[in-house]
């Protein structure tokens, strides 16, 4: 079984959620299925799809404008929170460490975290992948896990960029992210791929050793993309 998540980033409305969710009603699949929706959307999800937030604020409550607690998205209905995606990361100035705190707070509110970690085209260039890759794990995990987590592995260069690394490459990287969690007591956490997965390429991707799953952006708003992704892995 795999776990395909959607990330709809700043797209999307109730109204094509709630058809989304009436198209995967009755999708043949054991995979886990999970869309990541703005705050706006935040609801419970259905026998066959789970809903999760795209970031979620690492304070728990109080003077913080705009600011959205673990609390209130887990009030909505959310089973997951994606924290550092290489967005948040890039635009919004996460760090591991911030990373680390929000992902105690969506583990202390009962939901699962998605933590994303990934080089950028820069690092990629250093020869500086493995060492961002590792640290990203080591350092954005809460060291007081007891529940469960899931890491996604986000080559950030290759995101919105129409770019995919090898299979070697996404090999390479999740067998490190497999090899770290070991070490730190956390075999088996699931490890999701995410930059530029489609319905072409979905199969070949999650075929890969240490390839839970994938995380999916622009192909997973829409029911016609989404689907074949869903399904190309029995």
């Amino acid at each position: 079984m795999k776990i395909i998540a959607g990330n709809w980033k700043m797209n999307g409305s109730r109204t094509g959620l709630n058809a989304m969710l009436c198209d995967l009603e009755n999708v043949d699949t054991k995979n886990t299925v999970i869309l990541c929706v703005p705050y706006t959307m935040l609801r419970a999800g259905n026998a066959r799809v789970a809903i999760g937030a795209q970031d979620v604020s690492q304070h728990t409550h109080g003077a913080y404008t705009g600011s959205v607690s673990a609390q209130m998205v887990a009030d909505a209905g959310a089973k997951y929170v994606i924290v550092g995606h290489s967005e948040c990361r890039q635009y919004n100035g996460d760090t591991n460490s911030t990373v680390r705190q929000k992902a105690a707070q969506v583990l202390a509110n009962g939901m699962i975290p998605i933590i994303c970690v990934g080089e950028t085209m820069d690092e990629k260039q250093a020869g500086k992948t493995m060492a961002v890759i590792e640290s990203g794990v080591r350092e954005s995990i809460p060291s007081d896990v007891g529940t469960p987590i899931i890491i996604a592995y986000e080559p950030r260069w290759a995101i919105g960029a129409g770019l995919t690394p090898t299979a070697d490459e996404i090999a390479g990287a999740h067998t490190l992210i497999a090899n770290t969690l070991s070490e730190m007591g956390l075999a088996g956490t699931p490890v999701l791929y995410g930059a530029s997965v489609k319905g072409s390429n979905a199969a070949e991707i999650m075929s890969i050793p240490n390839v839970d799953g994938v995380l999916v952006g622009g192909a997973s708003l829409k029911s016609d993309d989404f689907i074949p992704i869903i399904t190309s892995v029995k």
